[in-house]
């Protein structure tokens, strides 16, 4: 059996490299930053080319934080733009892996096992990287870099550690490699699955190192993250059982739908109850055009950075499983009126579809307006058939068009940010 069967493929800063790639220009050279600057000059930068990387400048900095000394590029978003260039970079991938070998991690980032592949094509783990990404770079103008190992976590951490410091931008990495050169390395945040969260709750006890959490008191570690302790013990020694059929073959035991949105300006109570009508009022068309109901829906509103407020969060269960706006819409705004803070001003909203099931199983009580809800029904339909045939601003509700709404605008973006179209 081949002894390093993942890869992981990423592609280097990948929203800047098509842009450059877009203009004529090398992204490894370049100086260019991926930001929307009509939103202000506190703007995140979705990505910068690698050349802004060694000036010094983070990858998620804000376009204020730019040295002016620093000649840029600033490109705005086009999120159709790079989904195509994904599609076409996956599609080079099928020409050398099956899709049930794929598992797509991200829009610029997948996981591939080769280890049925090596002995067709009579060569290493290495190799066949090597040949996907110059397939990559010859076909697209991107170039990609590569983590090797032994399961997917050692191919990751190769990835996001090791292979940035390579020549040839391939990192390769086994349990023993990994404990040999990575279990002093800090920060513990460099590691997949760590974040900022869970290395200051290991700080507190004294864990920075990998090695340090190898070697840990295991009862502590289960007492303090519970059953996710496991999954920390098993990376500390470079072990990983997933593979990507397990991936595949994962089916989740409920399902839901979420729709979320960080909000450009502090919006009052008033306005954020007309922001959480349209996101619902979207949702339901979501579940409507996919067929699916359900019985509750979650609201979490977030507020202003100037205030000092906790976030707001609740659920509102439905009289039946339903995706009829006409029911959804009322309920999630009677848990807004009784969870929100209406002297606060509110920045983020995130609404939940929870359980969400297949309509066909759905069985309607005895009490339910049939005729009422087979005209919701029609009408959502309709609008959903217009949208499909015109374009998603084809048709809108009155308080699509007022001051303070977002769905004209959220209509042309994917993703949060602009589609370029």
């Amino acid at each position: 059996m081949n002894p390093y069967p993942y890869l992981v493929i990423d592609l280097k800063s990948f929203y800047a490299s098509v842009e450059c790639v877009e203009r004529g220009l090398d992204p490894m050279t370049a100086n260019l930053v991926v930001a929307d600057p009509k939103r202000s000059a506190g703007t995140l930068c979705l990505a910068i080319t690698p050349s802004m990387k060694r000036l010094g400048i983070s990858n998620r900095c804000r376009l204020y934080e730019i040295p002016n000394h620093i000649s840029y590029l600033v490109a705005e978003p086009r999120m159709k733009l790079y989904l195509d260039y994904s599609a076409k970079i996956y599609g080079i991938y099928l020409k050398y892996i099956s899709k049930e070998d794929i598992h797509v991690y991200s829009i610029d980032e997948a996981f591939l096992d080769v280890s049925d592949y090596l002995s067709l094509y009579h060569m290493t783990s290495q190799e066949l990287a090597q040949v996907i990404m110059k397939d990559i770079l010859d076909t697209t103008g991107i170039r990609a870099t590569c983590g090797i190992g032994t399961n997917l976590y050692l191919a990751k951490v190769a990835l996001d550690i090791t292979a940035k410091h390579a020549d040839d931008f391939i990192g390769c990495l086994d349990e023993k490699s990994y404990c040999d050169t990575l279990w002093d390395h800090r920060p513990l945040t460099d590691f997949w699955r760590i974040g900022e969260g869970t290395a200051k709750t290991l700080k507190s006890v004294g864990i920075m190192t990998m090695r340090k959490l190898a070697h840990f008191d295991e009862n502590i570690l289960y007492d303090m993250f519970g059953i996710d302790a496991e999954l920390l013990i098993d990376h500390a020694w470079g072990r990983e059982p997933v593979t990507i059929s397990d991936i595949k073959a994962y089916t989740p035991k409920s399902r839901s739908l979420s729709s979320g949105q960080v909000l450009m300006k502090d919006y009052s109570f008033e306005n954020g109850k007309l922001i959480v009508k349209e996101m619902m009022d979207l949702l339901c068309l979501d579940m409507v055009q996919k067929n699916l109901v359900t019985n509750s829906v979650s609201l979490h509103v977030g507020y202003s950075h100037t205030c000092p407020v906790r976030p707001s969060k609740g659920t509102a269960s439905l009289p039946m499983e339903t995706n009829a706006d006409s029911i959804m819409i009322p309920s999630v705004i009677e848990l807004y009126e009784h969870i929100v803070d209406p002297r606060s001003p509110i920045r983020r909203i995130n609404i939940s579809c929870n359980h969400v099931i297949p309509e066909k199983y759905h069985q309607y009580s005895l009490f339910d307006s049939d005729k009422f809800l087979e005209r919701n029904r029609r009408l959502q339909k309709a609008v959903l058939e217009i949208k499909s045939k015109y374009g998603k601003n084809a048709i809108l509700k009155g308080m699509d068009l007022m001051d303070s709404a977002t769905t004209i605008q959220r209509n042309h973006q994917i993703g949060g940010h602009k589609s370029g179209e």
